[in-house]
């Protein structure tokens, strides 16, 4: 990791990836609104987890909190579509409303920043080892929290973190 992944005061807000439509899908967009980050891939186990992001997003959008689905084939090829398949799948199998990355590498050499800034912020177990892993950012940008892939989006852990989340107050501007 070189030296310019970890900056004092760095937030997820400081990161960009594409969307899945294209173009630039800065997180500063989001600022001061919480948000909750997965990896997700369409051909995995844990796929039908996109039906309870989708709860997750339609229950506590209105909240501000922003799921953020980043696609990944880092996990045995478990995404291997183009960015318009996979838009159709995620709409089509499970009504996906809420924001997508463009795919991504999630973890080693090739990682996104905002990856490897996470697994720093969270320490080594925090780094994805599977799809579906979820960060629960907070409305100041900061890791408040991650889970693993068993952790489903319905869980009263991850419940209750998102409704935490979503009851802070902003960053004072």
């Amino acid at each position: 990791m070189s030296g310019s992944d970890k900056k004092v005061g760095r937030t997820a807000f400081d990161f960009e990836l594409e969307s899945l439509a294209g173009g630039a899908l800065p997180l500063s967009r989001f600022a001061g609104r919480p948000m909750l980050i997965v990896n997700t891939a369409s051909k995995c186990g844990f796929t039908p987890q996109y039906a309870g992001l989708e709860a997750l997003w339609r229950q506590y959008n209105d909240q501000g909190l922003v799921v953020l689905g980043v696609p990944s084939n880092d996990f045995a090829n478990q995404e291997p579509g183009t960015s318009g398949e996979i838009a159709a799948f995620c709409q089509g199998n499970y009504s996906v409303d809420f924001p997508m990355a463009a795919k991504a590498h999630v973890r080693g050499r090739d990682a996104h920043p905002l990856f490897r800034w996470l697994a720093v912020e969270g320490g080594f177990l925090a780094r994805p080892r599977w799809n579906f892993y979820k960060y629960a950012i907070g409305r100041d940008g900061r890791l408040k929290g991650w889970f693993s892939t068993l952790t489903t989006p319905a869980s009263p852990r991850l419940t209750r973190r998102v409704e935490a989340i979503v009851a802070e107050r902003g960053p004072e501007r």
